[in-house]
Order: structure tokens, then C-alpha cells, then sequence
């Protein structure tokens, strides 16, 4: 799959996920691409 400038991609949310909650650290990783982390505030 190819993806071109302006795609989004939407997952949904498996079962037994938990909140986000303040101080919650959310980390994305792409092989070959790199890691995005995100601390909720």
C-alpha cells in the first residue's frame, strides 16, 4: 500500500484499553522511520 500526501489513517480502539490519564507517555514507532512520543498534559 502506497500512501500519498493528505491520506489519514484511523484505527480503532482494541478492547481492554485503558484511558489516557495526565503524565501518560503515547509512543508510535515506524520501522525504518522512527519513533514519535507524546507525554498527555
Amino acid at each position: 500500500m502506497t500512501l500519498e500526501v493528505g491520506d489519514v489513517i484511523a484505527t480503532g480502539t482494541p478492547s481492554g484499553v485503558g484511558e489516557l490519564h495526565r503524565g501518560d507517555t503515547v509512543e508510535v514507532e515506524i520501522q525504518g522511520i522512527g519513533t514519535l512520543r507524546n507525554e498527555v498534559v
